[in-house]
């Protein structure tokens, strides 16, 4: 087995194409075609996390943060980060890291989070926006289920919890083939007419390009027509943030104890209580502050993310609880996630969590 196949399930369940524009996940250093020998999972790069994997003959380093999340001209060791590029190198590891399409991948940083405190109902707070396609394609009655298959193979058909989705309309389809042709049916220079079935069925964008493929090599016609149609839709299966119900309303107090406590945070900051019970909670795991309007519009009456600025809690007022329990804590969780990725494909590789503590905040 080498890096590259462990990487591919990683992918499979956070696609690239799911980060956002700023990010910089993927392979961070390594050749991922040589054969893997042990994983070392992990929130952060540090110098101590790259001799950890070292020490425990780990080739393949996967964390949440990216290491070179910007850029750089040299690589001299005058920092952290180049110096664990450097020593990366040294040892033949790989670095990939996987950001913000975990986070916004179903079953990602936030779903997690949302099933350790008990969330219920849970669905994407804010869904990613013009992601979505619609393909037309027409295939003869005969071939129509073969093309299905193949095309809900490639990802194609997904809405919300339900799969192989398409819908299918009979009616006839005409064509002249030319000279130089060799028509599937009917006869070159004649009008044919063929019983067709027009399929229509959906796909997130960066699946164009394997569900072309797909429909390609089992359509039978020599030129098939098909369309792609961009979509308005927002696409509820993948985005920023979560939102959901508690089994039973708590006190704004009680809730922040019980979170603080599953998360292991060593404090929370929140804004002042409303006094109002807690039952719809609104999260993001890491930075996600941004989110705390959508937070509001949706009507939550906590939103919980890793970190906020001072004038955040001032901005909420009394309209919701606005808690922050640390960026560290709110996706340490991210160790599972790929242990759960990895396991389940591979079950004997050998996989270590990282016991080094690389969170940079410390209180007293």
């Amino acid at each position: 087995m080498k890096i590259k196949d462990i990487i591919k399930e990683i992918e499979r369940f956070a696609p690239l194409p799911l980060q956002e524009s700023f990010d910089h996940a993927g392979v961070q250093v390594g050749d991922v075609n040589q054969a893997a020998a042990a994983a070392l999972i992990c929130l952060d790069i540090t110098e101590e996390v790259i001799d950890e994997a070292i020490d425990t003959e780990c080739n393949l380093i996967i964390s949440h943060h990216p290491l070179a999340f910007k850029p750089f001209q040299s690589l001299t060791g005058k920092t952290y980060i180049e110096r664990c590029m450097i020593k990366a190198c040294k040892h033949d590891l790989v670095i990939y890291s996987a950001h913000t399409n975990l986070d916004n991948a179903p079953g990602g940083v936030n779903f997690r989070l949302a099933e350790l405190i008990g969330l219920q109902n849970i669905r994407i707070l804010s869904p990613r926006k013009e992601s979505l396609l619609k393909l037309v394609t027409f295939v003869p009655s005969t071939h129509a289920e073969t093309v299905r298959q193949a095309l809900f193979s490639a990802g194609a058909g997904h809405i919300g919890n339900y799969d192989a989705c398409s819908f299918n309309l009979e009616g006839k389809g005409t064509f002249r083939a030319q000279e130089q042709t060799k028509p599937f049916v009917g006869e070159t220079g004649e009008l044919h007419t063929e019983e067709e079935v027009r399929i229509e069925t959906i796909l997130p964008v960066f699946r164009k390009a394997t569900v072309t493929r797909a429909l390609l090599s089992v359509h039978p016609y020599e030129e098939p027509a098909f369309d792609f149609y961009a979509l308005q839709n927002d696409w509820s299966m993948a985005g920023s943030g979560i939102v959901g119900e508690l089994p039973e309303s708590e006190d704004e107090l009680s809730f922040l104890h019980r979170v603080k406590a599953i998360l292991h945070a060593e404090c929370i900051q929140h804004s002042p209580f409303t006094g109002k019970p807690i039952r719809e909670v609104a999260l993001c795991g890491g930075s996600g502050a941004f989110l705390i309007r959508e937070a509001i519009a949706y009507g939550a009456d906590v939103f919980i993310t890793g970190e906020a600025k001072y004038n955040d809690f001032y901005d909420v007022e009394d309209q919701i609880l606005l808690a922050t329990v640390g960026h560290y804590e709110s996706e340490i969780c991210t160790k599972d996630i790929f242990y759960n990725i990895i396991s389940k494909k591979f079950p004997t590789f050998a996989i270590h969590f990282s016991n080094v503590n690389s969170n940079p905040v410390n209180y007293l």
